[in-house]
């Protein structure tokens, strides 16, 4: 038996638009690929522009610097996200800001980030951490009330949303990711949305060299090369094409976990029921005996079942330590995480294989 975490789906028109795009030979980053995935998604978001970029660090960094925060700024991160996040911060030459978790969405918690505010503090990284829309009310009231940018990482979370509408739609930039594990993949890729025009024009002149877009190699700032090519956005339009089947689908294997493990009292899955959010399902998320965590991982891996911890949390790294402010909550989620294989591979029979796992101890 072999049950990996996650296996994209390809079954639409990926493979015809690929080869589309090739015989095209417009394989770098142009090309009517980038030109479609790109106002497609921002659509999809209810955004008015998306920015193509290389891969999701690079849509966090590159909302940074868009932004003017650099050396001596301070950004406020959660401390339960993929190392990304705080890169991405380090990466600009800023201080990043470690706040604690909220115990029950398990993504940053507002009340920490107010206490977390100093002068220096310029941005708020609000993560919706496992498909789970932060309590994005709260957080743009304080950065209303404090002049703070917020930056939305939406890596896990295409199609969630607050009070009804999409996150990434918030802030001042939304940051996506397509890596292969994500609800839709370009295999490596991400994407910056925002609504500010004047955004939409600083995004684009960084990811290309800081290369002006009417004088050609004229640079107009010191940029980057964090393109997405036009062979990555044919695949990447053909997933959106399919978005809403493929997170029908994913919301369909967690409900079969849900009802399988219904009554389990030694399981507690990321909670779907919380106040004006409408959580999406990236990857299947439970919580267990901080004793038992990682002994239930080995015994599924042991039959070939794929199932992983969630994140350390960033400031039980010695790395991250010295930029923690608060991190109760997310020590012990982080500790008793686990995520389930959520794929078309689970089935029935891998269902009760795992329920007869994790019975035995």
């Amino acid at each position: 038996m072999n049950i990996p975490i996650s296996i994209p789906d390809l079954s639409g028109k990926e493979f015809d638009y690929l080869l589309d795009a090739f015989s095209s030979t417009w394989i770098s980053s142009r090309g009517k690929y980038i030109d479609a995935f790109e106002r497609e998604f921002a659509v999809f978001c209810e955004c008015n522009s998306g920015i193509a970029v290389s891969n999701g660090t690079a849509a966090l960094h590159l909302a940074l610097v868009a932004l003017g925060i650099g050396e001596g700024d301070e950004v406020v991160v959660p401390d339960m996200t993929f190392a990304a996040t705080i890169n991405a911060v380090l990466h600009a030459r800023a201080i990043p800001v470690i706040v604690d978790i909220e115990k029950d969405s398990w993504c940053i918690d507002p009340r920490e980030i107010e206490k977390a505010i100093t002068p220096k503090t310029k941005a708020i990284i609000p993560v919706h951490l496992f498909g789970q829309p932060c309590d994005m009310a709260a957080i743009m009231n304080i950065a209303n009330r404090y002049n703070l940018y917020v930056i939305e990482d939406c890596a896990q979370a295409h199609g969630a949303r607050y009070n009804g509408k999409k996150v990434g739609s918030f802030g001042n930039i939304g940051c996506f990711s397509f890596f292969g594990n994500k609800v839709i993949t370009t295999g490596e890729g991400g994407m910056c949305v925002t609504n500010d025009s004047h955004l939409d024009g600083r995004l684009r002149l960084l990811r290309d060299h800081g290369m002006s877009r009417t004088k050609k190699y004229w640079h107009e700032c010191i940029g980057y090369n964090y393109r997405m090519t036009n062979l990555q956005a044919a695949i990447g339009l053909a997933q959106l094409e399919r978005v809403e089947s493929i997170l029908k689908k994913r919301s369909k294997i967690e409900s079969d976990y849900r009802d399988y493990f219904a009554g389990n009292q030694s399981i507690e899955f990321q909670r779907n029921d919380i106040n004006l959010t409408e959580k999406i399902t990236w990857l299947v998320c439970i919580l267990v005996d901080l004793k038992k965590r990682d002994f239930i991982i080995e015994k599924l891996k042991g039959y070939g079942i794929d199932i992983r911890p969630f994140f350390y949390s960033l400031s039980s790294m010695p790395i991250y330590n010295q930029y923690k402010f608060s991190s109760r909550n997310s020590e012990e989620v982080s500790q008793r995480g686990i995520n389930f294989p959520t794929n078309y591979m689970v089935t029935e029979s891998i269902l009760s294989d795992i329920g007869k796992l994790l019975s035995v101890n």
